[in-house]
């Protein structure tokens, strides 16, 4: 890498840096943010569009981006076709993001298999395609270098309705901690991202199982959730900052890391808490059906 990414204080600058979900949300702003400052980058996104835009927006700006292609990370083959294409033009990659993501919530007894599926395909197969792909090579290259997947706090708490999203959450989760240990040896950082509410195309777009999202109770509660949002400008920041300051845990906002702290530390407050919570959100349900 032509950049400082040499134990210690770490940059984008010059860096080659995938980032997946560039399209929107989260990926947009860390891709924005990233070729603010200086980084190369190669995008992705399933959405064409978005990502053209993203481009767009970031060349305008004088940032650079090496390559960008449309696919879904959930496809093996794709991902393997992109990486090819990637490595062939510009040899390995300096730091992966794995920032892609979609969320659908509900109770056991609502969600469908293809909720299941699907929460596992784009937030714990599709990243993993991208580490397959990506981190070998920068593992052969010997020359350091960062990955960055996004879960949530969701992977950290037991939050109500999240079974399914939890799944792919947690399972990243574990991942980034076992990578974590091994790539220490290649002086490849591994940072988990867990962000709580953001405030994205995704939250007002949510699938909420067996829940009418029209009513004025689920609304009172969106706006709710949504007030308590940080942008994605913010997580980006913190994103970045989080990497040069080699933390493995990057938390976007006070309430995420003082939650998991909490749960830690006080196992049966957190279970009572937990509990109550369930039972509001069933209550809640409940009245969906009355």
């Amino acid at each position: 890498m032509r950049g400082s990414w040499r134990r210690g204080r770490r940059t984008v600058r010059d860096a080659k840096v995938l980032i997946t979900g560039a399209a929107s949300g989260i990926g947009r702003a860390t891709a924005q943010a990233a070729g603010a400052a200086g980084a190369e980058l190669v995008l992705t996104d399933i959405d064409a569009a978005g990502l053209d835009a993203t481009v767009a927006d970031i060349r305008g700006s004088g940032g650079v981006v090496l390559v960008a292609e449309a696919f879904d990370i959930t496809d093996y083959d794709a991902v393997t076709a992109f990486a090819e294409k990637v490595h062939t033009a510009h040899g390995s990659l300096d730091v992966v993001m794995n920032v892609a993501g979609t969320s659908a919530w509900g109770t056991v007894e609502n969600l469908e298999h293809k909720h299941w599926r699907r929460m596992v395909e784009v937030n714990l197969m599709g990243p993993i395609h991208v580490i397959e792909n990506f981190v070998p090579p920068m593992v052969r290259a010997g020359k350091g270098g960062a990955l960055v997947n996004v879960s949530s706090a969701a992977g950290l708490l037991a939050l109500p309705w999240h079974a399914a999203y939890s799944a792919g959450k947690y399972g990243i989760r574990g991942v980034s901690e076992v990578l974590r240990f091994d790539l220490d040896q290649h002086d490849i950082s591994v940072h988990l991202v867990v962000p709580g509410a953001v405030d994205t195309p995704l939250v007002h777009t949510v699938e909420l199982v067996g829940v009418d999202r029209e009513s004025p109770k689920i609304q009172r509660a969106i706006k709710s959730f949504t007030r308590h949002a940080v942008a994605p400008e913010h997580v980006a920041a913190a994103i970045l900052r989080g990497m040069a300051r080699n933390r493995f845990l990057i938390y976007t906002s006070f309430d995420i890391r003082f939650g998991y702290w909490w749960a830690r530390k006080f196992a049966l407050p957190y279970e009572i808490v937990m509990r109550q919570a369930s039972a509001r959100f069933t209550r809640l349900l409940a009245s969906q059906r009355n």
